[in-house]
């Protein structure tokens, strides 16, 4: 079991082998404890308890509980967890709205779980890692993705909460990245498939200090990068490299890579085959 601060939060992991965890009345009365937990599952399952529900986690499931009302955590085999520890005073919702959603499970492959659990799951892998003035900022990020995740599980327009922007752009991000090889993936296209305007996308980067095309090319030059530092036995050309990831112009593609990286493609290829 291993624990790490990041701003107000803490991140504990735990692997252990089957076992049970009871928060009695007896020990909320000796420990004032008051936290929103976030309960990550990373291997084995668990069966979480609050309020008179139930939720079964597996692998990459997430699931709330309250630290202020008795909670059981059953893990019927070795498993390994990770908890975001939220001081309660943090998310916007209110008591009433929280005894609502503790103990439902958020799954991996729900459209909200896709863009925001790998955040959160991130954040608790590298707590130890993150200096305090960027554990401050990504703390912030975590406590509004938080209140996203309460607000979805209460049926709300997440993009009326505090955090829903932050999500959004998550979520659009991994859309760009699984569209990276399309030439065709466009702003307009993006903003359609995500029921929103050009111009609001053009809002959501700001926070980037980019723009939505700027991140385009930028990742799709990190994909390029990539795959020209790579050997392997049939070695595809520069030109084949780029029209793979979405250039369909190889001079517009060598200037923004020399841009990127002050260096050509087949110089960067070259000096990694050195």
């Amino acid at each position: 079991m291993s624990s790490d601060r990041l701003g107000p939060l803490q991140a504990t992991t735990v692997d252990c082998d089957r076992g049970r965890v009871d928060r009695t009345p007896q020990l909320i009365a000796r420990d004032s404890a008051d936290y929103v937990y976030v309960g990550l599952q990373r291997s084995g399952h668990a069966h979480v308890d609050q309020d008179s529900r139930s939720a079964e986690l597996r692998s990459g499931d997430v699931a709330v509980y309250d630290t202020t009302r008795p909670y059981t955590l059953h893990f019927p085999q070795r498993f390994r967890m990770q908890v975001v520890l939220v001081p309660r005073s943090l998310p916007p919702q209110s008591e009433g709205d929280l005894q609502r959603v503790t103990a439902t499970a958020l799954h991996h492959d729900d459209g909200l779980g896709q863009a925001v659990l790998p955040f959160l799951r991130s954040v608790a892998d590298h707590a130890p890692d993150i200096v305090p003035t960027a554990g401050e900022r990504l703390a912030a990020n975590a406590v509004d993705l938080v209140g996203t995740l309460l607000a979805e599980r209460l049926g709300r327009d997440t993009q009326d909460t505090p955090g829903g922007s932050l999500a959004l752009l998550l979520r659009i991000k991994a859309f760009i990245d699984r569209h990276l090889a399309d030439p065709d993936l466009t702003l307009a296209f993006i903003a359609r498939e995500h029921r929103i305007s050009v111009r609001y996308l053009h809002k959501l980067f700001e926070s980037e200090s980019t723009t939505a095309a700027r991140w385009i090319q930028r990742r799709r030059l990190d994909a390029c990068r990539g795959e020209l530092s790579r050997r392997s036995p049939v070695t595809p050309t520069v030109a084949a490299v780029a029209r793979r990831w979405g250039f369909t112009n190889a001079a517009h593609f060598s200037r923004a890579f020399r841009a990127a990286y002050g260096t050509s493609p087949s110089e960067w290829r070259a000096g990694s085959e050195g």
